[in-house]
């Protein structure tokens, strides 16, 4: 939670005004931190210090221990709103004082993007502060459509890159997107549940995570309305992730790759 004096994050994933660093976790001082400029990253936007890793924590998953929210803001490709070629995607993920935490690329070829649009398989490389790769993420090329039950979208989250630590799996359904975490062997932990119809004006689409008997919900994962403009003339999108404070980090990780998917 914030430190007195700070107000907490607002519903609906709202982040605070401009200059405002946002407070550190519980029990650590907030250090001045420096500024980095990552590859097409916006410079000016605070790290979120590190805390201490607990045990057991892959490196660079650090971060995740303290944060119960996570804000991915995919960033606006200018040549991509002029020529309408799918560029690589790239996001910055924060927290919910508006730090920076990670910062994620894409890596595809020209062929694959403009090809297989929004199915197309990928690699997506998540980042941290001093520019190490610590989650990396892998989706094959999949059918998403209730005629191939066979053969339905799933994504595999490595952290560090090389060492599995979950997955996603579509579930097939006539309507619904359903999806089923897993760790990293391939045991089921939580299930996924969108609404049927993923698009909405002015209002956020919410797909909701729950326990495996889809009795309880314990988060969510937000597509948020981004505005008009934006929602009209680029196809660059926002997302909020909630999930419990005390979910085993590399669950969280898993959460960041469905949300991805």
């Amino acid at each position: 939670g914030p430190q007195p004096g700070y107000p907490g994050p607002q519903a609906g994933y709202s982040i605070p005004p401009a200059g405002y660093s946002g407070a550190g976790p519980v029990g650590f001082p907030v250090q001045p931190q420096p500024v980095y400029s990552q590859p097409g990253g916006p410079a000016g936007i605070p790290w979120m210090p590190a805390p201490p890793p607990p045990i057991d924590c892959p490196p660079g998953l650090e971060y995740l221990s303290q944060i119960d929210q996570i804000l991915v803001h995919q960033q606006v490709e200018l040549l991509e709103v002029l020529t309408g070629f799918e560029t690589n995607n790239k996001y910055e993920i924060k927290n919910s004082f508006g730090q920076r935490i990670y910062f994620a690329a894409e890596d595809t070829d020209f062929c694959t993007r403009n090809c297989c649009g929004a199915s197309r398989p990928f690699t997506m490389r998540i980042l941290d502060n001093m520019g190490r790769e610590v989650i990396t993420l892998e989706r094959p090329l999949k059918c998403d459509s209730c005629c191939f039950p066979c053969c339905l979208q799933e994504i595999a989250i490595y952290a560090p890159p090389g060492v599995p630590i979950g997955y996603v799996i579509q579930n097939w359904h006539p309507c619904l997107p359903r999806f089923t975490i897993q760790n990293e062997r391939r045991e089921d932990v939580l299930k996924i549940t969108g609404p049927c119809v993923v698009c909405s004006c002015c209002a956020d689409v919410d797909f909701e995570i729950k326990s495996l008997d889809e009795e309880n919900v314990v988060g969510k994962i937000s597509k948020q309305w981004t505005g008009l403009v934006r929602e009209a003339f680029t196809d660059a999108d926002n997302f909020g992730i909630q999930f419990p404070l005390d979910l085993d980090v590399k669950m969280k990780a898993v959460m960041l790759g469905a949300c991805f998917l």
